[in-house]
């Protein structure tokens, strides 16, 4: 792609696509959010592909075992964005202190507070807060790739149903944690990128935080399909926890605003799914009933305080949803899931283009990057960039992390795709 924007630096790259502007090339991320990932698997062996110095891999995201993409591999990829992250893992405890754990055979590094245990099956299980004397929260299964969510719910009785007991994780925030983003944030402007920011609490609803995996003993609605169902039948119980959630939420954001400023150019907000891979988690009038009221109220505080872009994530088939997101303040959808019902990129890009950055869409993970050829997945990689690149709204990701067994060759073969067009070989 040739442009006749002058050299920009990374972040003024990522800002001017934020914007709807034609930056001098493509944007890319790769690790700045939890849904736009790396598998530590293979941020190994992409540091061994750069001939990067050899050290174990820090874990970024626990569940998913996201791998941290730190600055040499970042500039090695030729990214454009860094994240700064709360202080806690989604099991509730710190990841300012590191061990080493055998993850597959993979020297890895674990917060210190990383407790596991093996289950006669072989499986591993992950504590709250590190704690092996309460029942598990979370289970790898034997040779798996990451942890899926334990549901530790008493049987729920009708009258007895309180919202309160479902809103203990929503607390105000502690200084220390404020402290951290301030230091996270310092740390990230040095590299000269654009900062996605994830403050923790704004996200509604999210299935894999619903079963309450920080906490040691939770109470309410916490398993899975009964939360749907209570989307459904216990409008008014939901709303009293957003509601609640919402307001914790906004106190938050004003404190964490003077420690970060404007140095963050995007926060991401919510990780609610409302898209399956053929249809929808509800309908868009339930959306704009128990949801919109609670993602406005959030962005306009943040349009109205900050320069704040806010990102959104869903997977699946959610174009009927797009208007409404935008309709909520929503700037960015992540992560595009092209494969998806209704998710034709060059539909999406005619009808959205002028109003939702896409960060995403680049290629399929689920087909393309794990199972295709490197030449399929380069023409793919250069199809997506033709089709969501033109007058910017584009930044350039995959469809959610790179997994486990991803080949080397094929990721290779998106990064020098990337090069390609953007004219960086």
């Amino acid at each position: 792609m040739e442009s006749m924007v002058g050299k920009m630096t990374s972040r003024e790259r990522v800002v001017a696509a934020l914007n709807h502007k034609q930056p001098d090339q493509v944007p890319i991320d790769f690790g700045a959010t939890v849904c736009s990932g790396i598998h530590a698997s293979c941020v190994a062996t992409l540091r061994d592909y750069y001939g990067l110095e050899k050290r174990p891999v820090r874990i970024h995201e626990l569940g998913q075992m996201l791998g941290y993409v730190d600055d040499d591999l970042l500039d090695a990829m030729g990214v454009d964005v860094t994240g700064v992250f709360p202080r806690d893992s989604m099991y509730g405890f710190p990841t300012d202190e590191w061990k080493s754990w055998m993850f597959n055979g993979q020297e890895v590094l674990v917060p210190e507070d990383f407790n596991v245990t093996i289950d006669e099956k072989g499986d591993t299980l992950i504590y709250p807060g590190g704690d092996t004397t309460v029942p598990p929260c979370a289970r790898m299964p034997k040779d798996g790739f990451f942890f899926d969510c334990i549901v530790r719910q008493d049987p729920i009785v009708e009258e007895n149903l309180n919202p309160e007991d479902n809103m203990e994780e929503f607390k105000e925030i502690s200084q220390a944690d404020i402290d951290h983003f301030a230091r996270a944030t310092d740390v990230a402007v040095t590299t000269g990128r654009a900062i996605v920011a994830d403050f923790g609490g704004t996200t509604f609803g999210n299935v894999a935080l619903v079963p309450g995996p920080s906490l040691k003993h939770p109470k309410g609605i916490r398993d899975i399909e009964e939360w749907y169902v209570s989307t459904n039948r216990r409008q008014d119980y939901v709303h009293k926890i957003f509601d609640w959630q919402c307001e914790v939420a906004l106190k938050n954001l004003e404190r964490i605003y003077p420690a970060v400023g404007d140095r963050v150019d995007a926060i991401f907000l919510c990780t609610t799914d409302f898209g399956t891979q053929n249809s929808a988690f509800c309908s868009v009038k339930s959306f704009n009933n128990l949801f919109l009221p609670y993602y406005k109220r959030l962005s306009e505080w943040i349009h109205s305080h900050t320069t704040w872009k806010i990102l959104k994530h869903s997977c699946g088939a959610v174009s009927k949803f797009i208007p409404a997101f935008i309709d909520a303040g929503i700037d960015i959808l992540n992560p595009v899931q092209c494969s998806a019902t209704g998710m034709d990129p060059g539909k999406l890009k005619a009808e959205f283009g002028d109003y939702m950055v896409f960060w995403g869409g680049g290629v399929d993970t689920q087909h393309v990057l794990p199972f295709c050829t490197p030449e399929e997945v380069r023409e793919q990689v250069l199809r997506r960039c033709e089709i969501f690149a033109p007058g910017g709204g584009f930044v350039f990701n995959t469809i959610h992390n790179i997994q486990a067994q991803t080949p080397l060759k094929n990721i290779i073969a998106l990064i020098d795709a990337l090069r390609e067009f953007n004219g960086t070989n």
